[in-house]
């Protein structure tokens, strides 16, 4: 296969320049000064704050999203997560960017065909175009630190070739992935004004956490293999299996069709938003019963439409090992919170480790604290949608007892983060689908204790 095809895009690796990488993320906050004082100059000649405030949000956002999606790496690694909160966002600020929030979601720049070649004789030697016969050199998907080709695969010699995914890591990803997460890092007040409710350095300080983990195909593999046996025979949810990996590629079963949830969040029907906002929540909750890890990148890209409506689920490279399955007292605290026992509530939070230490948590406040947010929970079905949830995220964050005061006195610890993560990430999704859902019977069935007299 020669190097010289006409069709061949030019290269746009991942690493590039540090400098120019640092430079693109410097401009963030030069953008926003300046948009800053732009907006202090219109206040001045009368314009309402209100006004001013959701323009000033929207370019930056603008900004921002741009970016993160030309860089890869971190950058739209952190896009990528920061994307399933957008449904908390106020309307006339989200409208405006939510298509380039999809996009994130679903796509990045890809190689260029000379790199994907070089990358492909890294891997599997110099023989791969036997191996992978009818490798398409254009990607089927491209991502925040890899990219999919479509190809056929020779699993041994004189088999018959089958339909394959190869995943491909970009040159670089490790240290490109490190230095954007610590830079995104040094953002994370301007970022948080951009999307006030959600905690930056939190989400920053947890895919710093994942970084190794999700750099190595070989553990991805091995995840993936669990969750393929494990969703073997689901009549809903479809698996594909790895066939071969090395540390940086993965091979694995094709997935028909190119839809994703994203798709169904733009244009899907009432019916389709149901049924598969019912399905993805059930893998998230069921994964840790069925193969002992939880899914823990619930963004709309990473499940696929099948033709045949079934969701398909991708990237296995970030997991949380729960052998045991979900811990054992969230049945129980989530029915105490659902039939409105707080005393009990406050009691299991506190022996959790959710309550600070020296903090002290009044039953009541807790009760109107936390109550909304257990409504799915305390009724047979729940229709998810951006306004309740929008209500949600400024009940929690305006001042007062029943707001930041109670904020300050709750922390997640460690053993719940990912699992703290995947929550709200998956009531995110949930509500940009604006899916009515069984929740309460799902979470019943997967967590031991919620039914339990």
């Amino acid at each position: 296969m020669a190097d010289t095809d006409p069709d061949d895009a030019p290269d746009t690796p991942l690493t590039g320049s540090a400098l120019r990488r640092g430079a693109r993320l410097a401009s963030l906050p030069a953008g926003f000064a300046a948009r800053t004082t732009w907006g202090i100059g219109r206040r001045l000649v009368g314009a309402p704050a209100a006004a001013v405030m959701t323009d000033v949000q929207r370019r930056t956002a603008d900004q921002v999203f741009s970016v993160l999606g030309q860089l890869k790496g971190g950058a739209m690694k952190f896009g990528q997560a920061l994307s399933i909160f957008e449904a908390a966002l106020p309307e006339e600020v989200i409208a405006p960017y939510r298509e380039a929030l999809t996009k994130l979601q679903d796509a990045a720049p890809p190689m260029g065909s000379p790199t994907v070649r070089r990358v492909m004789e890294r891997e599997f030697g110099a023989d791969w175009p036997e191996r992978f016969p009818d490798f398409e050199m254009t990607p089927a998907a491209a991502a925040s630190i890899g990219q999919v080709h479509r190809s056929g695969f020779v699993a041994e010699p004189g088999a018959e070739p089958v339909e394959v995914a190869v995943k491909l890591q970009y040159p670089g990803a490790a240290e490109a992935l490190n230095s954007d997460l610590r830079q995104i890092g040094r953002l994370a007040r301007l970022l948080g004004t951009m999307m006030p409710g959600v905690d930056v350095k939190a989400l920053v300080r947890e895919l710093q956490e994942r970084v190794a983990e999700e750099l190595d195909y070989s553990l991805e593999a091995d995840a993936q293999a669990r969750f393929a046996e494990a969703f073997a025979n689901d009549p809903n949810i479809v698996v594909p299996r790895p066939l071969a990996h090395t540390e940086r590629a993965l091979v694995t079963t094709w997935l028909p069709g190119d839809r994703s949830l994203a798709d169904v969040i733009t244009d899907g029907t009432p019916e389709e938003r149901d049924r598969l906002g019912e399905t993805y929540v059930r893998f998230l909750f069921e994964g840790p019963a069925r193969a002992g890890l939880l899914h823990a990148d619930p963004h709309p890209g990473n499940f696929r439409v099948l033709p045949d409506g079934r969701l398909g689920v991708v990237d296995y490279g970030a997991v949380a090992r729960l052998p045991d399955g979900l811990p054992a007292p969230m049945g129980p605290l989530l029915r105490a919170a659902a039939d409105g026992d707080y005393v009990t509530v406050a009691e299991g939070l506190r022996r959790e480790g959710f309550v600070r230490q020296g903090s002290t948590v009044d039953p009541d406040v807790l009760g109107r604290y936390l109550g909304p947010i257990v409504e799915p929970v305390a009724v047979e079905a729940f229709t998810f949608d951006r306004d309740w949830l929008r209500r949600q995220g400024q009940r929690l964050s305006s001042p007062g007892a029943e707001g930041m005061g109670t904020a300050l006195k709750l922390t997640v610890p460690p053993s719940y983060l990912l699992i703290h993560r995947v929550w709200a990430g998956g009531v995110g999704v949930l509500c940009q689908l604006g899916a009515t859902a069984r929740f309460r019977g799902i979470v019943a069935e997967a967590l031991p204790g919620f039914d339990a007299a």
